[in-house]
C-alpha cells in the first residue's frame, strides 16, 4: 500500500508573519536576479492585506514547509491609475521547488474569490517582461492587458493586467 502525501494547503497569514517574510525575501533575489536590480520596491505595510480589505496565503506542504504566496490589498481610484473596487494582486510565488504543481492557480482562484466576496469589481496586477511564466499564467486564467498603473507604471519593463471579478 502506498501513502500518497497530502495536497499543500492555503493559510491566511499576515504579511509580517516569519514565512511570509522569507518567501517575500526570496521573491525579493528572484526580481533582482531577473532585473538587475535591488528588488520589487513597491511600497508595502503588512496591514494592507488584513481583511476586510486583503487577504494573504501562504501555502504549506504536509510537513509545514511553505511553498508559494500570494495576497490581494484593496485600491480606490487614485493618481496611480487604479480605480473603485481593484482588488491588487501582490507577491505571487511559488518556490522553485514547488513549480509544477498547480499552486499559482489555487492560489490566485482563492484570491479571486476572497476579494469578489467583499465587494471588490476588478483583481489588477502588475509583472514584468523578465517573467514570461507570471504573464502567461495571468493570460491563460482569463486576464487581459490593462491601462498601467502602480509603482512601475511608467517602466517599460512594466506590464498590466486586469480580470473582472
Amino acid at each position: 500500500m502506498t501513502i500518497q502525501p497530502m495536497a499543500p494547503t492555503l493559510h491566511r497569514v499576515s504579511f509580517g508573519h516569519p514565512d511570509a517574510v522569507r518567501l517575500n525575501d526570496r521573491v525579493q533575489l528572484e526580481y533582482a536576479e531577473r532585473y538587475g536590480d535591488e528588488g520589487d520596491a513597491t511600497p508595502l505595510d503588512p496591514t494592507m492585506f488584513d481583511a476586510p480589505r486583503g487577504l494573504y496565503l501562504i501555502a504549506y506542504d504536509d510537513a509545514g514547509t511553505p511553498l508559494a504566496t500570494g495576497g490581494w490589498r484593496a485600491q480606490e481610484r487614485n493618481d496611480e491609475g487604479y480605480a473603485d473596487g481593484d482588488a491588487e494582486l501582490k507577491r505571487m510565488y511559488v518556490t522553485p521547488e514547488a513549480r509544477g504543481l498547480g499552486l499559482a492557480r489555487r492560489i490566485l482562484a482563492a484570491l479571486e474569490e476572497d476579494a469578489r466576496t467583499t465587494g471588490r469589481t476588478r483583481m489588477v496586477l502588475e509583472t514584468g517582461t523578465k517573467q514570461p511564466e507570471a504573464i502567461s499564467l495571468y493570460t491563460s486564467s482569463g486576464y487581459a492587458p490593462c491601462g498601467k498603473f502602480g509603482h512601475y507604471r511608467f517602466s517599460d519593463l512594466s506590464r498590466c493586467f486586469a480580470k473582472a471579478l
